[in-house]
Parts: structure tokens; sequence; C-alpha cells
């Protein structure tokens, strides 16, 4: 996904940049999409079921966008590539549960390798692993 946006630098100044995909995975979730919505935009909500666990290079993600119950998107979870958001979309999976998709948008240039591989992951972990299994799964 290529975007083009403009950012605000100073206060007349402005800086023009490309947003560029570096990820994306969509897999189902076993709950539906309005109980996964409030967990992405309040994931320390539940004390009983902690999972947006850290690492020590991350730091927890602001909201800067969600629309109820289809989208969420978070600020950097990176201080080094305060950049990059992960964008939530949250569709009914014809079932009881939810197709979660989540793309990693960052501004240009592409990060290393190392550290797309290292931001995937992550991202992948905490959704895929983490949220998924405080719902029993």
């Amino acid at each position: 996904m290529d975007v083009t946006h403009l950012s605000p630098i100073g206060s007349t100044a402005i800086t023009l940049s490309r947003v560029i995909e570096a990820g994306h995975r969509a897999r189902s979730q076993p709950a539906p999409p309005h109980v996964i919505f409030e967990a992405l935009v309040a994931p320390a909500a539940d004390p009983v079921r902690p999972w947006l666990n850290l690492l020590g290079d991350e730091q927890r993600p602001g909201i800067l966008e969600a629309e109820k119950p289809h989208l969420v998107v978070w600020s950097s979870l990176w201080p080094r590539r305060p950049d990059a958001r992960i964008r939530f979309e949250l569709a009914g999976d014809g079932g009881s549960g939810t197709r979660l998709a989540w793309t990693l948008l960052v501004d240009e240039p592409m990060p290393d390798a190392s550290l797309v591989g290292h931001m995937r992951k992550r991202i992948n972990e905490l959704i895929n692993k983490d949220y998924r299994y405080t719902l029993g799964q």
C-alpha cells in the first residue's frame, strides 16, 4: 500500500513522505469483532487476562483511529521507528468469530530486513499468540 500524506514540521513547513506496507497478516479469532475491538482499544482493561506483554525495545501504543467495531489503528510499538503504525481490520467470519487482519505501515525509508522481520514477528506474537491465548485458544 503506497499512500502519500503530509506531516507538519514546525508551524509552517511541511514534508511529503510515502507510507509503505511493511507487513500484513489475516487470521480468524474465536471472539466476535466487538470483543476484539475493545481488547485492541484498551489492552490493559482486563487485568485477569493480560496479553500486551511488551519487550524492552517496545512501548505501549496509542490509538490513532478507531471505528467501532471494525477498525483500530495503533501508533508505533517501537521508539526507534515512531512512524510505524499498525492497522487492524475486523470483520465477522460468518460464525461467532472474527477475521482479524493487521497491516504494518511505515514511512519511507523501509527499515532493514532484520528490523522488519522483528516487527512483523512481534505483532503476530502479540495478536495471534498472546491475545489468542487469553481467549482459550
